[in-house]
């Protein structure tokens, strides 16, 4: 089942009215989960949409909350979500960050007390968009076990990496479990199993079932225990950048709420060597994707080089969409 852009778009602002977004704030919240999906991003797009409602519902997301300064520290600026939305939240610590790049090359914000970001990806490619290495991180709920344990204790804290790039922008976004939560519950709804390992079951051994992992809470790191390092080392520089709460504290908490986030935009155009730099952006592109593919007929591709087809394709056919969830948004 496809459902076109426009309708996807126009469902989420019928919904975002409903439950008191003004009308400004619905359209662009609306917009990053349709461009979500639209990229081929479904487990944050429309996937996500009825957890946000549920978050608005169980009084974890303040829909008219903004972000408040804090304090200037150095070259960051340190904001307080209010617990507000964590699309448009994010959104302006990406934005704000960028205008400090561009007066000062490099721009940090963090940001505590917020809330999921949804898609990730997008605040990168907005850095992207204006010439700016887009680099950001937040924590999570405690949904991971570290290393060699087996009750979560560690966040999946995803990150993300965008280099701007004349043919389509290097779009690194992962978290630091093989599979994001919304990824295991989009197999497990359709009954599929994952194409690698993905956790542990409750014997434990490792499993390509996603119910099975979704039930122990005990996705595997990526890179084993590298993985399991990087997520504590994210989570405790976040949270210390955005004087917020670690995933520790966040699990004490009856719901996932009140993050600690980082945006980093590096304006390019500040570098004597830009065009240097651009250059070898390119040729380091180049070189990778004339490796010698193990399938002769997929490409080597590099990260993000797979979304621009992606969403011209959707663009054109309309958005591939679970139809239970469709109907779910419907129904809201």
């Amino acid at each position: 089942m496809r459902v076109s852009y426009q309708i996807m778009y126009d469902e989420f602002v019928r919904v975002l009215l409903k439950y008191g977004f003004s009308k400004e704030r619905a359209e662009l919240a609306a917009k990053l989960f349709a461009d979500a999906s639209l990229d081929g991003v479904y487990t944050h797009g429309l996937n996500r949409f009825p957890k946000f409602i549920n978050s608005i519902e169980n009084g974890s997301v303040v829909v008219d909350a903004e972000p408040v300064l804090k304090e200037r520290i150095g070259f960051l600026e340190r904001y307080d979500g209010q617990r507000g939305p964590g699309n448009l939240n994010a959104y302006f610590c990406m934005d704000r960050a960028i205008q400090l790049a561009k007066e000062n090359v490099i721009g940090i914000t963090a940001i505590s007390n917020t809330n999921h970001w949804m898609r990730p990806g997008a605040y990168g490619l907005m850095a992207a968009d204006k010439n700016c290495i887009g680099v950001l991180w937040t924590n999570t709920i405690p949904n991971m076990p570290a290393w060699g344990g087996k009750n979560a204790k560690l966040g999946n804290n995803p990150v993300v990496f965008c280099i701007p790039n004349e043919n389509g922008h290097v779009l690194v976004d992962i978290a630091m479990s093989m599979f994001s939560y919304g990824k295991l519950e989009s197999y497990a709804r359709q009954g599929k199993p994952l194409p690698v390992d993905g956790g542990f079951n409750k014997e434990g051994k490792i499993t390509k079932n996603a119910a099975e992992i979704l039930e122990t809470h005990q996705p595997l790191p990526i890179g084993f225990w590298k993985g399991s390092g990087l997520s504590l080392a994210l989570d405790l520089i976040a949270s210390t950048l955005a004087g917020g709460r670690s995933t520790c504290q966040v699990g004490k908490l009856p719901y996932e709420t009140e993050l600690s986030q980082v945006f980093v935009a590096i304006d390019l155009s500040g570098f004597p060597d830009e065009s240097k730099i651009k250059a070898t952006i390119s040729e380091t592109l180049e070189d990778l994707r004339k490796s010698e593919p193990i399938n002769p007929d997929q490409n080597v591709r590099y990260p993000g080089e797979g979304m621009l087809r992606t969403r011209e394709e959707n663009s054109r056919l309309g958005i591939p969409v679970e139809e239970s969830v469709w109907n779910k948004v419907l129904s809201l």
